[in-house]
């Protein structure tokens, strides 16, 4: 039965350890910052998310007690990857785009970044 633990424990390892592979890859090959967004936030986040199941099931099963720590970093993880995502994706649509180049906002009529109005003591950097 043990050994079915281990088989268990190992392909979540190998798992993450693929998923890692793919959100390092994207993160060198794809081209531009959205594009490059999704490496770290999907995929990497399950590489993660693999290992720590892969640690809570042998805390769980091989050593016979529970940890939380593990299920304290998937919180963590679970709660951070997403807003970092948002943050990111909200700086490149304010410094890289204007609102004539996004699409139409729908019933909102305007996108919240650009609501704002310029600072005239704010240089403007999105015509660079």
């Amino acid at each position: 039965m043990q050994y079915l633990f281990e088989l268990l424990i190992a392909f979540f390892l190998i798992v993450s350890g693929i998923f890692g592979f793919v959100g390092s890859f994207g993160m060198i090959k794809l081209k531009d910052p959205m594009s490059r967004l999704h490496a770290p936030t999907k995929a990497t986040t399950l590489g993660v998310g693999g290992v720590l199941l892969a640690s809570i099931f042998h805390s769980i099963l091989l050593e016979q007690h529970v940890s939380l720590h593990e299920l304290l970093i998937t919180l963590f993880l679970f709660l951070t990857a997403p807003i970092t995502a948002l943050f990111i994706a909200k700086w490149h649509i304010h410094r890289h785009e204007t609102p004539e180049n996004l699409p139409d906002a729908g019933e909102d009529e305007l996108w919240a970044t650009h609501a704002v109005e310029q600072d005239e003591d704010v240089p403007d950097h999105t015509a660079t």
